[in-house]
């Protein structure tokens, strides 16, 4: 019997965009199942949006996915996998600047677990410039930032700005 096809797409998805949405929808297609782990750890770096809210925005995302899961973590990715059954950790990078703190991850995460693997993806060249600390910047400046969000993320960060 084949081990079934597990993978983990972890982040803050603060927001979440669609160069986020890019590559798990190109991770979905190899994985039986992919959860998206959205990270609820408050020493990581603050955040826009409570965790609850982004595990909402996530769901909503990928919601006509059927072989995702979304999951919020507090712990080390490695422990995650270890519990969910999951050896590739799938991580996005977008430019060389992306790398050096990836790879350092991908090794340290190795050094942890060697049975785990961290697959690195690039998004379509349309998103590589977007990240979710640029978009909240831009948004804050009153910018469109309609082509890197989908609607309802858009919605919800007008609306967190606003307050």
């Amino acid at each position: 019997m084949s081990k079934k096809r597990i993978g983990i797409y972890p982040g803050t998805f603060d927001p979440i965009t669609n160069g986020h949405l890019d590559i798990i929808s190109r991770a979905s297609k190899l994985y039986e199942k992919l959860y998206i782990a959205v990270s609820n750890d408050s020493s990581v770096k603050s955040k826009l949006f409570s965790s609850d809210i982004r595990i909402k925005l996530v769901r909503k995302s990928v919601e006509s996915m059927p072989n995702i899961e979304v999951i919020d973590f507090d712990c080390l990715v490695v422990d995650l996998c270890k519990k969910l059954n999951c050896n590739v950790i799938i991580r996005g990078l977008r430019a060389l600047s992306d790398y050096d703190f990836e790879f350092k991850m991908a090794l340290m995460n190795r050094s942890l677990d060697e049975d785990i693997v961290t697959l690195f993806m690039m998004p379509h060249e349309r998103y590589t410039h977007v990240s979710s600390s640029l978009i909240i910047e831009v948004a804050s400046h009153g910018g469109d930032i309609s082509e890197y969000v989908p609607t309802f993320v858009n919605k919800a960060l007008g609306k967190a700005l606003e307050e």
